[in-house]
């Protein structure tokens, strides 16, 4: 038994550390248990989202799918069962953390702050933040917002942007925080705000599954661009290296850019609208690059 404080607290370190790198051992989890648990967002269009009352479906569910697939493959078991679980971005980190979720994909942007917290796989998307309003607002960008009502939802990187780019205009705005998209959404609709500050691709998937898309537009300069990638748990290169083989094989191979194109570039469900939204540079160019550096 140790018998010095100093001993003990080395002691304590090392079973903490210990403890650590097991949980974020994620094959070896899925194996013992039978099971690799996928996150998917709600209202995430097109990238993970429900269209009715089915499984949820999106660019990202894809990705988190054909992952599953890979596990299943390198444990060379078939039976492994995929389990889904709803989250937020107020919970989506911790539930990543402390083992309830194996893999979150959907629309988290991968920034230096959070990679203290969690792993980020491959960059697959880029979005700034916009503003989406119903068009009779006349509104044409965030300087269009001085001591007026704006929405965002909690828990995102979009809320600090907002924030700080009121704070350094002196706009005086009034920011309201959904608990989710459609949450923020629902003040724009309901005249309680006047735009919703978002990433602008997921603004324009909302727009295209709204009652009325003519009634809304995506409008103002991006206040800036942030890279989009799936979530893993810390110190696990295993996990991290599959990851990163099965996004970077569908970027070799085609395979993204067809994914690509039948979410971006094709009707979507449940309204069957299309986005029309071509490749952007940044994207492109990472098909080449397959980097995960993270917004500063």
């Amino acid at each position: 038994m140790p018998t010095t404080a100093a001993a003990r607290a080395t002691l304590l370190a090392a079973c903490l550390l210990a403890c650590c790198a097991a949980q974020a051992d994620t094959l070896k989890k899925i194996a013992d248990t039978g099971k690799i648990t996928l996150a998917y967002r709600e209202s995430s269009v097109p990238f993970s989202y429900l269209a009715g009352t089915g499984q949820p479906v999106g660019f990202a569910v894809d990705i988190s799918n054909a992952v599953a697939e890979a596990v299943k493959k390198r444990l060379n078991n078939p039976a492994i069962k995929v389990e889904l679980q709803p989250v937020t971005s107020l919970n989506r980190i911790p539930l990543v953390q402390n083992g309830t979720v194996d893999l979150e994909c959907g629309s988290t942007t991968n920034n230096t702050v959070r990679g203290k917290d969690v792993q980020f796989a491959t960059n697959y998307f880029y979005t700034g933040t916009r503003l989406l309003t119903k068009r009779s607002s006349g509104i044409k960008g965030f300087g269009d917002l001085a001591k007026r009502k704006i929405s965002t939802t909690s828990g995102t990187t979009n809320a600090q942007v907002v924030r700080k780019y009121d704070r350094d205009n002196k706009l005086d705005m009034e920011i309201l925080m959904g608990k989710d998209h459609e949450d923020s959404l629902l003040l724009v609709d309901t005249g309680r705000a006047e735009a919703f500050a978002m990433d602008d691709i997921l603004l324009y998937g909302l727009m295209a599954n709204a009652r009325n898309p003519a009634e809304w537009d995506v409008v103002g300069e991006a206040l800036q661009v942030e890279p989009y990638a799936c979530m893993l748990r810390k110190d696990d290169p295993q996990f991290q290296a599959l990851v990163n083989g099965v996004i970077g094989g569908m970027m070799k191979s085609g395979e993204f850019e067809k994914l690509y194109a039948k979410w971006f570039m094709s009707p979507i469900a449940p309204r069957g609208q299309n986005l029309k939204l071509p490749m952007g540079k940044e994207l492109r160019d990472n098909l080449a690059a397959q980097s995960d550096k993270p917004a500063i």
